[in-house]
């Protein structure tokens, strides 16, 4: 957790990668050579290493080709920081709130297949540490892939065909505008509560005929049978800090230049947690806009992507 927004947002304004100063290497050519390099270790966690990086291609003038997306499909999702919130208006003036996701350095630092794990899964690194603040075996982890040091470790569970190197960084171009997300985070946590405040409860009587007992839940069990209170009771308790996933969160707009993406609406956690992004699950592809696969492979882009206004406009009322 990044605990002072404004050193986060002076880091976000300093990863702003310098255009044209990077070489890329083809999409196709290289996935593919390093999955088979994988593959041929028996199943190794890890991709074999590659000797001919500094003789790798550079990126072609048209945009490599994508592998091609099946039924059966699944890409990764990424680890992105909650900035904050903020507000933009369409073309009809209508005012959108958007929240305001960072991908910091978002890197592969493992991978898991079938004959080790009995899985398949892609194991992602976000932030940065220091040497000092990790152990041993962290420091081993992030030496053996080669990868700088993360703040945040996360796993997610993908198709044979959407593995993705170790080291490769996944930027803010793996979305685009207009598709739906599940982003799951920890809730704020807001201490011990009471039930009118937890659970929403009325309350007793706040004048006549009671006494201290305004916030009171009243009644929790039955009679002497069952003499007991039932599990699952709305009672006093700890609020919030627990895990929770905010569905079908659309999205608005992509910053490839800084790696931010704006989605309308809420996301849980407090400015500066880490949340976990992925395809939504509760949509069909045909509900889903064109989205690169098994990543975006092409060239560093420049200009910032928005979903399309609604056509119609949602002012013009018509009497029936």
């Amino acid at each position: 957790m990044y605990r002072s927004i404004s050193k986060l947002a002076r880091t976000v304004q300093a990863s702003v990668p310098q255009t044209g100063s990077e070489a890329s290497i083809s999409g196709r050519t290289w996935l593919e050579a390093s999955i088979a390099g994988c593959r041929s270790t028996g199943g190794s966690r890890h991709f074999a290493a590659q000797p001919a990086m500094a003789e790798e291609p550079k990126w072609s003038e048209s945009r490599p080709e994508t592998l091609p997306f099946t039924s059966s499909s699944r890409r990764t999702g990424v680890i992105a920081v909650k900035v904050g919130m903020t507000q933009d208006w369409d073309k009809w003036s209508m005012r959108i709130p958007l929240t305001v996701l960072w991908l910091d350095n978002c890197q592969v630092v493992q991978v898991k297949s079938e004959p080790s794990e009995g899985y398949t899964a892609v194991q992602l690194g976000c932030g940065s540490k220091r040497d000092k603040q990790l152990n041993g075996r962290q420091l081993g982890h992030y030496r053996k892939a080669e990868v700088d040091n993360k703040r945040k470790l996360a796993e997610f569970r993908v198709s044979e065909d959407a593995v993705l190197p170790v080291g490769f960084e996944l930027s803010a171009a793996h979305f685009v505008p207009g598709q739906f997300l599940d982003i799951a985070g920890m809730t704020i946590g807001k201490g011990f509560q009471g039930v009118m405040k937890r659970h929403g409860f009325k309350g007793q009587p706040a004048s006549h005929g009671n006494s201290l007992a305004h916030r009171a839940p009243g009644g929790i069990g039955a009679c002497q049978d069952p003499g007991k209170v039932w599990p699952g009771k709305k009672m006093p308790g700890r609020m919030g800090n627990k895990r929770r996933t905010v569905q079908s969160v659309w999205v608005y707009k992509v910053d490839p230049v800084r790696n931010l993406i704006y989605v309308r609406g809420q996301v849980p956690g407090h400015k500066g947690n880490f949340v976990l992004v992925k395809d939504a699950v509760m949509k069909q592809s045909h509900q889903q806009p064109e989205r690169p696969f098994p990543t975006y492979l092409g060239p560093s882009l420049t200009d910032v992507l928005t979903a399309p206004s609604r056509e119609k406009d949602p002012f013009d009322y018509q009497d029936a």
